[in-house]
C-alpha cells in the first residue's frame, strides 16, 4: 500500500505524461517494495497529481510566476512500515527521478525536482475499515520469499530492540 503525490505548476505535465507517470512511478516503488515486478500488486498503489497555479508555489522565497524558468516538481512517497534500508530508499528515489526524466523528455533531472520518502509507522495506516499492517499483506502472493523474510525480520527487530 503506497501513496505517491506529485505536485507541479499548472500546465507542466500533460494528460498523456500523467498516464505514463502513473505507471512509471508505481513501478519505481513497486519493484523495490515487493521484490519483483508484479502487476497484481499495482492495486495497492495510488498516484495523485496536483497542479498548482504558479502564484501558489514558490522557490527561493519567490513565486514561480515571478521566475518562470524554474522547473519545479515535488514527489512525496508514503509507504507502509517494512523493510526500507537506505539502499532500497535510494533505489526508489533514483527510480522516481529516472521516470520523471524519461516521461518529461529532459536529459537530466532538474535540481528543483524534489522527492521525499516517508515510512508510515506501524499502527498508523488505515484501510479496509481498520488499521492495516504490511504483515497483513504478506500472504497476498505479490511479495518474493526474500522480501517476506526481510519484512518479518524487520518487524521482529522493532518488537525486540
Amino acid at each position: 500500500m503506497t501513496m505517491i503525490n506529485v505536485n507541479y505548476p499548472a500546465g507542466r505535465i500533460t494528460l498523456e505524461q500523467r498516464r505514463l507517470l502513473a505507471e512509471g512511478l508505481t513501478d519505481a516503488v513497486l519493484v523495490p517494495e515487493v521484490g519483483q515486478y508484479c502487476p497484481p500488486a499495482r492495486e495497492g498503489f495510488q498516484v495523485h497529481f496536483t497542479e498548482r497555479p504558479t502564484d501558489y508555489m514558490a522557490i527561493g522565497g519567490q513565486l514561480l510566476s515571478d521566475q518562470p524558468e524554474r522547473d519545479v516538481v515535488t514527489v512525496n512517497v508514503l509507504v507502509m512500515n517494512g523493510d526500507w534500508p537506505n539502499d532500497i530508499r535510494k533505489e526508489v528515489l533514483e527510480n522516481i527521478l529516472g521516470s520523471l526524466t524519461k516521461v518529461l523528455g529532459v536529459p537530466e533531472p532538474s535540481p528543483t525536482w524534489w522527492v521525499s520518502f516517508q515510512v508510515i509507522e506501524e499502527g498508523s495506516w488505515g484501510s479496509r475499515g481498520s488499521v492495516l499492517s504490511i504483515l497483513d499483506l504478506l500472504d497476498s502472493g505479490v511479495f518474493t520469499d526474500e522480501k517476506i523474510k526481510a519484512i518479518k525480520q524487520y518487524a521482529q527487530t522493532k518488537k525486540h530492540p
